[in-house]
């Protein structure tokens, strides 16, 4: 396994502005998390089509997008759906509106990855989105799948 330790819990909103701890809500589930911007072009891009693939590749690991909002401006549902071409969200979406939960995991723009054991145990954090950091994705997942 890996040096890290062990997550308490992880704090968000969902679009009724409640509070969500995603270690309780998908509790005993490996998560990719993926903190992404809706203006940030290699989110919308690349890493929300990766994402969705993951989901499809690996039905052992539950994806989660989180919205960092880096403006004052309050971020809406619909702010949310306006960049996928249908209503519904391919998976689940909450808001981190002061980019707190961001800053807590240190991470170095978006998109950024957190692959996160079963147990609540931060397995990977990875920058990015181009081909370096997505292969880097998948061993993570393969080593994540192969350890849990």
């Amino acid at each position: 396994m890996n040096n890290y330790k062990s997550i308490a819990s992880i704090f968000v909103k969902n679009f009724n502005n409640e509070t969500v701890d995603l270690l309780v809500k998908y509790a005993n589930e490996n998560l990719i998390l993926l903190f992404y911007n809706n203006k940030c072009l290699g989110c919308t891009g690349r890493a929300i089509p990766l994402a969705y693939q993951f989901q499809q590749d690996y039905n052992n690991i539950r994806v989660i997008a989180i919205h960092v909002n880096f403006s004052t401006v309050k971020t809406t549902e619909q702010d949310i759906k306006s960049i996928f071409t249908l209503d519904e969200l391919p998976f689940p979406i909450y808001l981190d509106e002061s980019h707190d939960l961001y800053d807590t995991f240190k991470c170095e723009g978006t998109p950024h990855w957190l692959l996160i054991t079963k147990q609540g145990i931060l397995h990977r954090s990875i920058f990015g989105s181009q081909s370096g950091a997505q292969n880097r994705l998948y061993y993570a997942i393969e080593s994540l799948i192969s350890e849990t």
